[in-house]
């Protein structure tokens, strides 16, 4: 596919399209080719996923919103039960874990479409003095 694309795709809903895992560009196409891994590019519309850059942002929000939940959690457990702490491992490690890796993907696709959407693009600086 060359640098110049001419092709008209019609508009994608980014959260819809985020949610589900799709290409920003045609809402057809995969984004990922693993779990958490971005693929190279859409099978259906061609889009190279290179632009794709979530950074940290899916984890930082999945681990505060989920670490809230479980902390809760664990809290009134220990103050309504006091079970013993092996009991805790047992019971929160795990529901951290699982509670983390769906919202994990969820977000990344999201994000990754929300910037293809608003045609996100690595920050300069703007002078002004022409240098």
């Amino acid at each position: 596919m060359t640098g110049q694309d001419k092709a008209v795709w019609p508009p994608v809903e980014p959260i819809s399209a985020g949610l589900k895992g799709r290409c920003p560009r045609c809402g057809e196409g995969k984004l990922f080719s693993g779990f958490l891994t971005v693929g190279k590019r859409c099978g259906v519309c061609g889009l190279d996923y290179d632009f794709a850059d979530a950074g940290d942002g899916p984890a930082v929000f999945v681990i505060l919103i989920m670490g809230f939940v479980v902390v809760g959690l664990a809290l009134w457990a220990e103050l309504t039960f006091s079970p013993p702490l092996w009991l805790h491992f047992i019971l929160w490690l795990p529901l951290a874990v699982v509670l983390c890796l769906l919202p994990l993907r969820l977000l990344k696709g999201v994000l990754i479409d929300l910037q293809y959407a608003n045609k996100a693009a690595e920050g300069r600086l703007d002078r002004g003095d022409g240098g």
